[in-house]
């Protein structure tokens, strides 16, 4: 995927100071992840803290019988928080890392993981198990029960991205601008038809579609998320093989295959792995809107364009921005819980916001 010529452009200083501020931005960004990790461990609608943990862990390693109390420590400490932390990482790294690899691929700030048709596809499916599970598609709830519409969700984010991608090639060349077009045009029916299906279901069914789309993390378990760690493993172990393509990529798509890039396995790789990430989040955790866009873009600000810096960045501050956020979620209408997307969108969108009047007065 690169050659000689390319390790020497990949590695030129304009495209970002890997030994600066890069490696100063992916040091924060582990110890804000580190710090929310321990937070949404500590918080919680149940008065259980971190004091537990030591409890918890020799009872785990004495094994027998434990004493109820911590019993009930380890079921809210392992079974229920350590479960939402570890989907909370996940989901917000392959989000963020997502969403750095389609700014990157289509050289547009604007594009997110929803813009190859992996989000919209797979929230209608899901959103189509949901209103229709009791009639049309009943069976496929009696087989799957409660995996239904995560199951739903995974086969949607396939479906259109493979639908897009159909659409974008010819001739073994995939068009980056194609790929735009008939992403904003699917997501844009796609949004339709949901719209459709929302139109003629009962107030239950509303209730439950609008939690889903707003998301949560509420739903971890240890099954799933071992069912769902493969399709998270594809996105996360893709970032290293795209990082020199997509630095080539801001070159210009022509300047990339002169310099001995393969743009089209760069291409087919990045949006397999977008497939794969946001099917098993969206299927886990629900849309979770803004991580995918904006947090890229903070990383890029802070360490400059290098995606050998901005995919790590992004995976590390996404995972922490969902983990804050979900902790936010928790406590703040305790024993309530928020939807997610809310949260994200309120911490999120004026912070964005700050570093933009900062980067034009000049002061990043």
């Amino acid at each position: 995927m690169t050659s000689a010529t390319t390790r020497d452009v990949t590695a030129t200083r304009p495209l970002g100071d890997r030994t600066g501020r890069g490696r100063l931005t992916l040091a924060g960004a582990a110890l804000v992840l580190v710090a929310a990790a321990v937070l949404s461990l500590a918080l919680g609608p149940t008065g259980i803290s971190l004091d537990a943990v030591p409890r918890v862990v020799r009872a785990l390693l004495a094994g027998g019988t434990a004493s109820p109390e911590i019993a009930r420590e380890r079921l809210v400490l392992v079974d229920i928080r350590l479960t939402r932390t570890v989907l909370g990482i996940l989901v917000g790294a392959s989000l963020g890392i997502t969403g750095a690899m389609m700014q990157g691929l289509f050289r547009n700030p604007l594009a997110d993981p929803g813009l190859v048709g992996a989000s919209t596809g797979a929230g209608l499916a899901a959103v189509a198990m949901i209103a229709l599970g009791g009639g049309a598609l009943a069976p496929v709830v009696a087989l799957l029960g409660t995996e239904a519409v995560p199951v739903a969700a995974v086969i949607g984010a396939f479906a259109t991205t493979l639908l897009l991608y159909a659409i974008a090639t010819r001739q073994r060349q995939t068009s980056t601008a194609t790929l735009l077009l008939a992403g904003v045009a699917i997501g844009a029916f796609a949004g339709a038809l949901t719209g459709l299906i929302v139109f003629g279901a009962d107030d239950r069914q509303l209730r439950d579609i609008t939690f889903w789309t707003l998301g949560s993390l509420g739903g971890a378990a240890w099954p799933k998320l071992a069912a769902a760690l493969p399709f998270f493993a594809v996105a996360l172990a893709a970032a290293p093989l795209l990082a020199r393509p997509l630095n080539a990529l801001l070159l210009g798509e022509a300047e990339a295959v002169h310099l001995g890039i393969a743009t089209e396995q760069a291409k087919r790789l990045a949006i397999a792995a977008a497939a794969c990430a946001v099917g098993a989040s969206v299927a886990l955790s629900g849309v979770i809107g803004f991580v995918g866009i904006v947090v890229p873009h903070v990383v890029r600000l802070a360490a400059g364009p290098d995606h050998r810096i901005v995919l790590p960045g992004s995976a590390l501050a996404g995972a922490a921005l969902l983990l804050l956020a979900d902790t936010i979620a928790r406590v703040v209408v305790a024993p309530a819980e928020l939807p997610i997307g809310i949260v994200t969108a309120a911490i999120g969108a004026p912070f964005f916001l700050w570093l933009l009047l900062r980067q034009r007065s000049g002061i990043v």
